[in-house]
């Protein structure tokens, strides 16, 4: 790479989004609706490269159309997947059977209450064997009875006292 081709590319870090874009529709003679900073000067650097030092040959670039044909590029299912029963990538099948769940560790078993007193108010949460239950409502996990009663992000296992909290560095 020549000089005057890097210093174009180093100056392109200085430059806002609306310049980059503005930079980009000169040097590749369309505009871009990308507001990527590093997309877009990634595209201006190479694009400055290729003008200075020569494109691709006419045998890479057929390289490169080929396997784009022979890639799976989609990297989304199509809008109009889900009520179509059709599985991506590969002929549909249907696999039954259960998945052993290992339970964590920290979980007290099925039936014992957890008690914690939160402003003042003792809250009572039964373990149930798929959840916990909290003044007559489920819930999935203790995170969420956490939420319940204060209103705010929680780690539930923390907040009813079945960890300790991480030790603060000196």
């Amino acid at each position: 790479m020549t000089d005057e081709i890097r210093a174009e590319v180093e100056s392109l870090e200085g430059m806002s989004v609306r310049e980059l874009r503005t930079r980009y529709a000169e040097v590749c003679g369309d505009g871009s609706r990308s507001s990527n900073r590093r997309w877009l000067t990634r595209r201006i650097a190479w694009r400055l490269q290729a003008q200075a030092e020569g494109d691709l040959t006419q045998r890479a670039r057929a390289r490169a159309a080929e396997l784009a044909r022979d890639a799976d590029l989609r990297v989304r299912p199509p809008s109009d997947w889900e009520g179509s029963g059709v599985a991506l990538g590969a002929a549909v099948r249907t696999v039954t059977g259960s998945v052993a769940r290992r339970p964590d560790e920290r979980l007290p078993i099925a039936g014992t209450v957890l008690t914690r007193e939160f402003k003042g108010v003792e809250h009572r949460v039964t373990v149930l064997s798929n959840g916990f239950e909290h003044e007559g409502t489920s819930y999935r996990s203790l995170s969420a009875v956490a939420h319940a009663i204060t209103g705010s992000h929680w780690n539930g296992y923390l907040f009813f006292g079945l960890t300790k909290p991480p030790k603060e560095s000196p």
